[in-house]
């Protein structure tokens, strides 16, 4: 049983590592991801309006040539009145005119509208790509300086996770899983030593009998207090020895 416990102490020993070097990047992997969020929400907005700018050109393009449509019919129709040969072709051909006349007005407004409309979101676009281009000169140094220590780390990085992987395997996936559960709620700390009768992650005196039962390293215990697992010096320093020979 204690090379069960030691090995699992020895994933916390790594981790530890390993997020020491998480720490090395500090908040830049949230401000990247940040950045990347917030050039993604402002683009999609830059994006939207050209969508909407595009349609409305073609829009105005169809009502155009509408328009041109139209105006020749109306030509047409102007021309013919002086042909009509009674009440009802007369009628008939204003009742065209008027139509003719109302769809080209009405066309016509419609264009003016987007064309307002259009200079409207030009500089609404212009207002917005200026901070597009701000936010992404920061994401390139931000990401510059991320690469760095990611760079400078990146060897003993990998050897930590290599090492990890090989010890992960060698845990059962119940105490895996309670493992990576406790280390989520606890802030990486899942498992722990004793020191001076007191669980060394929230410092709570742990029981005699408990103390005792941690010695004889025969199954898993949690502290009472914190719920972190616990494993007795011996288990510790088997873990270190073992982890030093790896």
């Amino acid at each position: 049983m204690i090379n069960k416990l030691a090995t699992l102490y020895s994933l916390q020993l790594i981790d530890d590592e390993l997020d020491v070097l998480e720490e090395l990047r500090g908040d830049l992997p949230l401000r990247v991801n940040g950045l990347n969020a917030k050039i993604k929400e402002i683009q999609d907005k830059i994006d939207e309006k050209n969508n909407k700018k595009s349609e409305s050109l073609e829009k105005r393009k169809n009502n155009d040539e509408e328009i041109a449509r139209l105006k020749s019919s109306l030509k047409k129709f102007k021309a013919q009145l002086y042909k009509v040969r009674n009440n009802k072709e007369y009628d008939a051909l204003t009742k065209e005119i008027d139509h003719s006349e109302t769809e080209i007005e009405r066309l016509e407004t419609e264009n003016m509208s987007m064309e307002l409309s259009n200079e409207k979101i030009k500089f609404e676009i212009e207002e917005l790509t200026p901070g597009v281009d701000e936010l992404n000169k920061d994401l390139a140094e931000n990401e510059v300086e991320l690469k760095k220590i990611i760079k400078a780390n990146e060897i003993e990085e990998k050897k930590l996770r290599d090492k990890r992987e090989k010890i992960a395997v060698e845990v059962k996936k119940p105490d895996y899983k309670v493992y990576m559960r406790i280390r989520k709620a606890l802030k990486g700390k899942a498992i722990v030593t004793i020191n001076r009768s007191a669980c060394s992650g929230c410092h709570n005196i742990v029981p005699s009998q408990r103390q005792i039962e941690l010695r004889q390293n025969r199954r898993l215990f949690t502290c009472e207090s914190c719920g972190r697992i616990l494993v007795s010096a011996e288990v510790a320093e088997e873990a270190t020895k073992n982890l030093g020979k790896s």
